[in-house]
């Protein structure tokens, strides 16, 4: 089992006024060539995004998209005819395929939204975009995981094209909860986006993150209320 860590404090910022991400990995102006993917995963942003603030029309194409808000609500507009409005609870998935044009609005003018989007390079190119959302009852997250993507349908979850897994838990301060990957050699990167764990003999707090590879489990010990998000990938 390997574990390489991820501090908040590592991660690369910018601020545009109405925008102040938060970036895992390089991308836009931040560029940093230890951190460019990991594994299939390839962008995780940590967003703020101000009242009335958003993301005009702009194109994608072959990759897996997931949005995750956190507080607020999100809108969302794209060329295959898919809109809706996402708010903290809710999971999108965008599968860009061919391409796809498509923004992203605070449904506020007044009130901040802030989520995480995740790109995961797809696992068949050029696909036909699509578009999905679900809500997910966060009393099934607690102290255990709720897997919200995933391309198994015994998971129940929003389709990916790719051999990857989301999941997202809430624990109680003590409690230990295991991860067992779906997909064998596939690596996990956990963010703890709220609270403080124990991993590996690893600390992580707050919105810290660890890759883990080479192992099919692991088990994280919440050292206090905890917040998790688990993203399962493969890792070549």
């Amino acid at each position: 089992m390997t574990t390489k860590l991820y501090p908040a404090a590592d991660r690369g910022t910018a601020d545009y006024g109405w925008l102040k991400p938060n970036y895992y990995f390089s991308f836009a102006q931040y560029w940093d060539p230890q951190k460019v993917h990991f594994g299939l995963l390839r962008v995780l942003n940590d967003d703020f995004v101000a009242g009335g603030g958003g993301f005009p029309t702009h194109p994608h194409d072959n990759m897996e998209i997931v949005t995750i808000p956190l507080t607020g609500a999100l809108q969302h507009k794209d060329s295959t005819g898919g809109q809706g409005i996402i708010k903290a609870g809710d999971v999108q998935i965008m599968s860009a395929g061919t391409g796809v044009q498509h923004s992203e609005f605070n449904d506020s003018k007044t009130d901040p939204v802030t989520l995480f989007q995740v790109w995961v390079f797809p696992k068949v190119k050029n696909i036909k975009p699509r578009y999905d959302q679900r809500s997910f009852d966060t009393a099934d997250r607690k102290n255990q995981w709720q897997i919200v993507v995933s391309p198994l349908e015994t998971d129940n979850a929003l389709w990916i094209n790719q051999d990857a897994r989301f999941a997202l838990a809430s624990l109680d301060a003590g409690k230990e909860l295991r991860y067992t990957t779906a997909f064998k050699g596939n690596g996990i990167f956990l963010v703890v986006v709220n609270g403080s764990v124990e991993v590996n003999g690893q600390v992580l707090n707050k919105r810290d993150a660890a890759g883990i590879a080479e192992t099919d489990s692991f088990t994280v010990t919440a050292t206090e209320s905890a917040e998790l998000l688990a993203i399962e990938v493969p890792m070549h």
